[in-house]
């Protein structure tokens, strides 16, 4: 199954020149926020209801040098614990 983040178009952009994507959880929450592909309306609806200029990252898991934990209650969220490695993005798309 592959995992979902969001990020800046600006974050992502920065990311391809760095080689690694930190967006702005992982200094100041630990981890970088996912989601799986049925939550993803419900992240893009309450936490970016007017996402101009971000995209969606889809993640392979298998890939990531990074640990992965799945958090939350009652519903579990993948949360990665350091940075994404670029070499598991399958693929991404910009939002509107």
């Amino acid at each position: 199954m592959r995992i979902l983040h969001v990020a800046t178009r600006a974050d992502w952009e920065a990311a391809q020149t760095s080689g690694s994507y930190t967006g702005n959880s992982l200094s100041t929450e630990g981890f970088i926020h996912c989601a799986r592909p049925d939550q993803l309306m419900h992240v893009l609806t309450r936490h970016f209801p007017s996402a101009i200029n971000h995209v969606i990252v889809e993640i392979d898991p298998a890939l990531l040098t990074a640990e992965l934990r799945w958090e939350g209650s009652p519903e579990q969220f993948p949360h990665i614990y350091g940075p994404l490695n670029l070499s598991a993005v399958t693929r991404f798309k910009a939002l509107w």
